[in-house]
């Protein structure tokens, strides 16, 4: 029974983490708790759409051919139009939104981030909640970043805009 008991366990603890979770944020449900005008604008907007809004789908496209699910897609695309956003770099430091995906290692992140902070863009990790060395990860990034992150289990959205260090979880 050893390590196939070991799996099981570990199904029913991430099961239950992920009961645990949509609890939490249950308060959250359709902007309600959240304080920001700009963060509200961004769950009413961007992430309580399904279909794309009218505009450029080029980030859509690359995050679908990079193997990204279609609901993250459209709200990272749906983000970028929201927000005005007309460049993007998948995985490495250009435009206006740095994409960073799952495959890209730890410290190639922490690099990026740093990055974007000094030019102003926003990052969009995604999985923030896949595994426990991402969720260190997220939490960190989040510990250290100077304005606005918002983390809705799809992606952690870390903004380098002028508004205060906030963090939601949605």
């Amino acid at each position: 029974m050893g390590s196939a008991g070991h799996r099981f366990g570990q199904r029913l603890a991430e099961r239950l983490a992920a009961v645990r979770s949509r609890f939490v944020r249950a308060r959250h449900f359709r902007g309600h708790g959240v304080h920001s005008p700009f963060v509200y604008a961004l769950v009413r907007e961007v992430f309580m759409r399904s279909a794309l809004m009218p505009g450029d789908r080029a980030l859509f496209r690359a995050l679908r051919e990079s193997g990204v699910a279609e609901r993250p897609a459209v709200q990272l695309q749906n983000l970028a139009i929201h927000e005005g956003y007309r460049a993007f770099g998948l995985n490495r430091a250009e435009g206006e939104l740095y994409v960073l995906t799952r495959e890209l290692p730890h410290a190639e992140v922490l690099a990026l981030v740093g990055r974007a902070a000094e030019t102003g863009a926003a990052v969009a990790v995604l999985e923030p909640c896949r595994g426990r060395e991402r969720q260190l990860l997220c939490r960190q990034l989040v510990a250290a970043h100077g304005s606005t992150s918002v983390d809705n289990r799809a992606c952690l959205l870390l903004f380098n805009n002028r508004l205060p260090k906030q963090h939601f979880v949605l």
